[in-house]
């Protein structure tokens, strides 16, 4: 952990210090188990990612395959997101990534999900011009919100694209 982790809160990053090289730093968030951070950052050896997570068995996965694959592009946060945005300068990340993100189904709870106006408002000035959000869900209500969100928000381009195959 003290060798691969990143604290949530403290002074700004500067990711040619945390990588030792500069190169795309990619922004992962929320990536449960694992699975899709490290295969991403096996095949992208040159893209440095920073891991997101309050899950901690999935951050516990992840610094084991730092260790084991001997992975020196993966940085992992324990805590939460949006306390990390302080950390991260203007325009430094290359892309975000929020592949199923919780979707709080219930009613009530929808003012948790992490795609809204305001979350927007602050990750979207962090990403580089002509960077990428790339945000996908399996819940069709959220997808809508999804959609609404990044519409409305007056810094993205682009749109909902097909899934691959």
């Amino acid at each position: 952990m003290a060798r691969w982790s990143l604290a949530v809160g403290g002074p700004p990053l500067s990711f040619d210090e945390v990588f030792a090289s500069d190169g795309d730093v990619v922004l992962d968030i929320g990536f449960g188990g694992g699975e899709a951070l490290i295969e991403m950052a096996e095949l992208r050896p040159l893209e440095h990612v920073i891991g997101v997570d309050v899950h901690t068995p999935g951050v516990a996965a992840v610094l084991e395959a730092i260790e084991a694959r001997g992975m020196r592009n993966v940085r992992v946060v324990e805590g939460d997101v949006i306390e990390l945005f302080d950390r991260i300068p203007p325009a430094s990340l290359s892309a975000v990534r929020i592949f199923f993100p919780d979707p709080w189904p219930k009613r009530r709870q929808r003012g948790r999900r992490l795609v809204r106006p305001d979350v927007m408002s602050r990750m979207v000035p962090l990403v580089r011009a002509l960077g990428t959000i790339h945000i996908v869900t399996d819940c069709s209500n959220y997808a809508v919100q999804i959609a609404h969100v990044c519409g409305d928000h007056a810094g993205l381009v682009g749109g909902v694209v097909d899934r691959p195959h």
